[in-house]
């Protein structure tokens, strides 16, 4: 049985504030109908200053969503570690942990965006550092003792509610990440298919005297759009899918290893390429992938259509693969 998986990031580069709150308010019914049709998480992500509206508040979208739901798990995939307070970050974790008892997933990367950083007035050179500082701090608040901080004693309440914390993944596609993740003795969500740095991980943990495993992403892990019609899906709608395959590619450089990464500059290119799919129920059921990421909201799609895409994925893909 393929892990299901229903991605937000709540993109639009033509939005007027009442077509964006429609969205949002979309996306939290969608979560709700994945939620009843046994979808297994809603995954979103966090960016900042992005003209076409990227999602930059992920936790208060999970948030929402727990309220809106009774079983999906929402992963924050990721959330950029440095750039947030770790004393506010592990109440705000703790307090989404206690609301969804133990729904939330999140994995701490640090980003890839030098200019995030630039306007949040957070140091890109120390972001190795910070991250530690981060991590090393969520472990400590939410055991709910006193512990040392930035050289004064602080106590973080409440404690969660999953033993012996929630869900914390490193996330990342270098060495740095990796050992960070074993020293910690904490699992490591590596962006892209890399058995290699999965196994200098292992080797981490051991050399460490740490126990951890591996959420990484299979060798292909589209991006899936499901509808009757594919060629119609590709001419009307295209573009959306276009539009964030490029904003992408504009910020990963070359040393960037990423499940998402297109070389494509025109809507038949990337049709080619099968990084962005769109399949029908049939097709998407016979794919064989470990994991099925849909993405019915992708780049500004209209809010109908992504709403045929998710109701063909429910009603037609997932009860083909046993849900």
């Amino acid at each position: 049985m393929a892990f299901s998986v229903v991605r937000f990031n709540l993109v639009d580069p033509r939005a007027t504030r009442a077509s964006l709150a429609e969205r949002y308010r979309a996306a939290l019914e969608m979560a709700a109908y994945a939620d009843g049709h046994g979808v297994d998480t809603v995954q979103t992500e966090e960016h900042h200053g992005v003209g076409n509206n990227w999602l930059p508040s992920p936790f208060v979208f999970a948030g929402a969503v727990f309220g809106a739901t009774r079983r999906i798990a929402v992963t924050v995939s990721a959330i950029i570690g440095p750039l947030h307070d770790p004393l506010r970050l592990a109440e705000e974790i703790a307090v989404l942990d206690l609301l969804s008892r133990g729904r939330l997933v999140t994995v701490a990367g640090i980003g890839y965006r030098p200019e995030e950083y630039e306007e949040r007035g957070v140091d890109w050179g120390r972001r190795g550092r910070l991250q530690d500082e981060l991590l090393e701090t969520l472990l400590a608040a939410w055991t709910g003792e006193p512990f040392a901080y930035r050289g004064r004693t602080v106590r973080v309440t409440p404690r969660p509610f999953t033993d012996p914390h929630p869900l914390l993944l490193v996330g990342g596609s270098s060495k740095a990440a990796a050992r960070r993740a074993a020293r910690l003795g904490l699992p490591f969500f590596p962006s892209a298919h890399l058995p290699e740095l999965e196994a200098y991980y292992q080797e981490r943990c051991a050399e460490y005297g740490t126990e951890g495993w591996t959420m990484m992403p299979g060798p292909v892990t589209p991006l899936l759009h499901v509808a009757e019609d594919p060629d119609r899906t590709w001419a009307e709608y295209g573009q959306h899918f276009l539009h964030e395959a490029r904003t992408y590619a504009s910020w990963q450089s070359k040393d960037i290893r990423s499940a998402v990464r297109s070389a494509a500059t025109t809507v038949a290119e990337l049709r080619a390429e099968g990084v962005y799919r769109v399949v029908t129920p049939g097709e998407c059921a016979a794919l064989g992938l470990e994991s099925l990421v849909l993405h019915p909201l992708c780049g500004g799609m209209p809010v109908e259509e992504g709403w045929r895409s998710l109701r063909l994925f429910c009603d037609e893909v997932l009860p083909r693969l046993g849900a």
